[in-house]
Order: structure tokens, then C-alpha cells, then sequence
């Protein structure tokens, strides 16, 4: 081969090899599709992190509220059971009833013989309508209602229910007292309950009942029957109701399995 031939050959097989050397080589518009898709992905996930700082804080006050919310809910769920122990602790008998079969059945036949008279089997309390005992703002018994007390008194004399002792509650309507002859001795709905539940007390005990056996106390307007402000409404709430609580009944001043005589 001549010299001629042979330089030929070299710059060929040179332009080749660089040609292929060109082929390895990333073209410049991908490169920076690249770095631009890179650039992307990390403003992606600067704002993911960003998103996620806040979402935990949103979080975090959300179960500070959440706690709050508990707390208050657990705070007036205390204070309902507080009052209801208190209610129970007062009444002394919400589920059960001290009376004798007989007793139940003479008072059963007590409440079907005086319109007014109410008498709940199952508790064992009786309810007395105000327009029975008491004429309008006036503490004096009626007549007719002493001999409903006497009966009543006779019954709670008898077999195992002389055992039993006796709360009586005054209630009143929501109507404040305003006639000024009335205010003189009633100053107001407090006094008038009160007043009431004595003058029952004060008739059973010249019934036979003792003393020591009964206490009384007066609720005004504030424990309604029914929480309306209508005439039938009002003539409901207007009562006296007499329980009649077991020996071993937790009431204030009175030690739990004791007997009054």
C-alpha cells in the first residue's frame, strides 16, 4: 500500500472513532430536561415538608382542643353526677319503696277516696295538690284536708310503717307572692313552701305521728312537676308531697339505721 493510501486509510478510520466517541455524549436539551425535572422534585418536596410541618401543627391544636373539650365534658359530667347524688341522697328512696304490701294498698285506696291525693306505688311518695290543703298564699290547712292527714297519719301508725320516718317538701308555683297581706307573713315563695310543709308537719303530729319521725323543708318554684308556665301547669306545681323514707335512708341530720321514736 502506498504512503498516500495508507494516510488516507488513518484519517478515515480517525474520523470514525470520533464520531462514535460523539455518540456516548448526552445532548444539551436533555440535560437540562434533567436538571429541570430535578429542580421540580425538589421544590416538590421542600413543599410536602412545608405541607406536613403544618398538617402536625394543625394536629397538635386540634388535640389541645380535644383535651380541652374532655376536660369540660368530664368537668359538667361531675357536677351532673354530684347533683344527682345530692337529689337522691335527699329523697332517700329513687328506686325502692319501705311500705308494706298492706300499706301501699291502703294508700292506693286513700288516693281512689280524695280527689287531689296522689300516691306512687312504686317510690312509696305521695302528692298532695295545694288546692286540697291550702287555700291561695295561705299556710292554714283546709277543713276537709285535716281528715285526709289524720287518715294518712293512721296509716303510717300502723305495723312495720311506724317505723318509717317522714319528709315532707312544700312547693309553689313560679308566681311570686305579691298581695301585701300575704307578704307579711310569706316575704316570699320560700317562706310559703317552708310554712306549708310545717303546717303539714304540725297536723300529723296531732295525728299521732312523732316528731322525731318527720322533718320538713321547702323548695319554692325551683323543682316543678312540669316546667310550663300555664294554669294547669301552675295548679301541678302547687303541692306538698310527704316521703316516706327506710330507717337506714341518709338524710341531712338523721345517721343512716337509726329508728326515730
Amino acid at each position: 500500500m502506498s504512503l498516500t493510501a495508507r494516510l488516507v486509510l488513518t484519517g478515515a478510520l480517525g474520523i470514525v472513532a470520533i464520531s462514535q466517541a460523539g455518540c456516548n455524549l448526552v445532548p444539551r436539551y436533555q440535560l437540562q430536561s434533567a436538571q429541570n425535572r430535578t429542580r421540580q422534585l425538589y421544590d416538590q418536596n421542600k413543599s410536602i415538608a412545608m405541607d406536613r410541618q403544618g398538617l402536625l401543627a394543625q394536629n397538635q391544636q386540634l388535640q389541645q382542643q380535644l383535651s380541652s373539650e374532655q376536660a369540660l365534658r368530664e368537668t359538667w359530667q361531675q357536677r351532673y353526677d354530684n347533683l344527682a347524688s345530692e337529689r337522691n341522697r335527699l329523697t332517700g328512696l329513687k328506686n325502692t319503696n319501705p311500705l308494706s304490701d298492706s300499706a301501699n294498698q291502703q294508700f292506693a285506696d286513700l288516693a281512689k277516696r280524695y280527689p287531689g291525693f296522689e300516691f306512687d306505688p312504686q317510690t312509696g311518695v305521695s302528692k298532695f295538690q295545694n288546692d286540697i290543703l291550702f287555700d291561695t298564699g295561705s299556710d292554714e290547712l283546709r277543713p276537709e284536708a285535716k281528715n285526709l292527714l289524720n287518715e294518712f297519719a293512721r296509716i303510717l301508725n300502723e305495723g312495720d310503717a311506724s317505723q318509717l320516718n317522714v319528709l315532707v317538701v312544700g312547693h309553689t308555683d313560679d308566681r311570686p307572692v305579691s298581695k301585701p297581706a300575704t307578704k307579711q307573713r310569706h316575704p316570699d315563695n320560700w317562706y310559703l313552701s317552708s310554712h306549708r310543709a310545717i303546717s303539714v308537719v304540725h297536723a300529723l303530729k296531732t295525728s299521732g305521728i312523732k316528731e322525731a319521725r318527720m322533718g320538713a323543708t321547702g323548695y319554692g318554684p325551683h323543682q316543678p312537676r312540669i316546667a310550663q308556665v300555664s294554669d294547669d301547669a301552675r295548679r301541678q306545681n302547687r303541692r306538698v308531697e310527704i316521703f316516706v323514707l327506710a330507717p337506714n335512708a341518709s338524710m341531712a341530720g338523721w345517721e343512716p339505721g337509726t329508728t326515730k321514736r
